[in-house]
């Protein structure tokens, strides 16, 4: 698996890489990579792959080790929550960028961790796991760092005790020569209190109740298997699971539900031809009676439309003039604007005072230079 982050939420590479290291003798570490919630294992390909929380005290109850704290170095806490931690584990997170080396801060937060839980857990042999994306880098350096400043461990050392343990040699070369050539850290302020452990959450592998565990149907192999020693937080192929045991949803026929009574539409019985909360009033449209023989709230004045009275034979607020049907005076004999065109001018042939209607004149035929039927005009 190789590129950048799946869109199924699986880290990248993180198949490539074994889930769980052995313990580094002489110490108290085992490192892993980072175990996945549910909704991430169901995702994977093939059931070989699941790896989570329950599955990593199935494999350190193989190598007979028990954990008792893990130290979470991943820079997300997307892959899983407190709710998929089994009750039995304490968990401190401790966010640690990837590619680079930790600062002092981070660094003395991981030894403070470390300290508090020694201390707490002397008359056990209860292991330190922890694990970033790969439980390689990070996690190496980290433990190499420890291993350097407060044991007194060589770097060389330190650094092929965790490559051995692991089953897989860091890969980062800043990280490599900080280890090699870089200066010790101090443990100035290692013995005080950095911050508490959180205990996990998770009663049972998912899809398990405490009810399953009491069970002992020879026929739910799925269940004889996992309590036989070898849990999966994985169901098998080819059952039916059921991860959540549920009441059915309210839509769904049960024997939870009681049956409506029949006839009523609700909670209680409506009273008898009644159709509102309060008995209407016969013949009524409104809440009150309203007063005879009038429209309004107050009487008008008689023989009255409004609220004054209007002038007699006026039809505006003003007298208009008389006999004029606009603001100003019309001029006399004129209907527009402007003086009507001069009249026209006489024919040429005539200069003369004008006349009512127009004749031509007539010459005798006999005057024509040409012969024509009548009169020439």
């Amino acid at each position: 698996m190789t590129g950048g982050r799946k869109k199924n939420g699986i880290p990248d590479r993180w198949l490539d890489y074994s889930a769980v290291g052995k313990r580094l003798h002489g110490t108290r570490f085992i490192a892993f990579k980072v175990p996945l919630k549910q909704a991430l294992n169901r995702r994977l390909s093939s059931s070989s792959d699941v790896f989570s929380h329950w599955d990593l005290l199935d494999a350190l109850k193989k190598q007979n080790q028990e954990l008792g704290l893990i130290i979470d170095l991943t820079f997300t806490s997307r892959y899983y929550r407190l709710t998929d931690v089994p009750q039995s584990l304490l968990c401190v997170k401790i966010f640690t960028a990837g590619h680079e080396v930790p600062s002092d801060e981070t660094i003395l937060s991981f030894k403070r961790s470390v300290r508090q839980f020694l201390r707490e857990n002397q008359d056990n042999d209860k292991l330190i796991g922890v694990h970033c994306t790969h439980g390689l880098n990070r996690t190496g350096y980290l433990i190499c760092r420890y291993l350097i400043d407060v044991d007194g461990m060589d770097p060389s050392e330190a650094v092929q005790l965790f490559n051995s343990s692991r089953g897989h040699d860091m890969e980062r070369q800043n990280y490599l020569d900080d280890l090699q050539r870089g200066p010790r850290r101090s443990n100035d302020g290692m013995e005080e209190h950095d911050q508490e452990p959180q205990k996990g959450q998770a009663l049972h592998p998912p899809g398990l109740t405490s009810s399953d565990e009491t069970r002992s149907d020879s026929n739910d192999g799925w269940s004889q298997r996992t309590f036989c020693g070898s849990s999966r937080s994985f169901p098998p192929r080819g059952l039916v699971h059921h991860p959540y045991h549920r009441l059915p949803p309210p839509h769904s026929p049960s024997r939870y539900h009681w049956p409506r009574p029949e006839n009523l539409r609700s909670r209680y019985d409506p009273p008898e031809n009644l159709r509102s909360r309060y008995d209407s009033a016969e013949n009524l449209r409104s809440r009150y009676d309203p007063p005879e023989n009038l429209r309004s709230r107050y009487d008008p004045p008689e023989n009255l439309r409004s609220r004054y009275d209007p002038p007699e034979n006026l039809r505006s607020r003003y007298d208009p003039p008389e006999n004029l049907r606009s603001r100003y005076d019309p001029p006399e004999n004129l209907r527009s604007r402007y003086d009507p065109p001069p009249p026209p001018p006489l024919p040429w042939w005539d200069h003369g005072e004008p006349e009512e209607f127009w004749e031509p004149k007539l010459r005798p035929r006999s005057q024509n230079r040409h012969r024509t039927n009548g009169y020439d005009y």
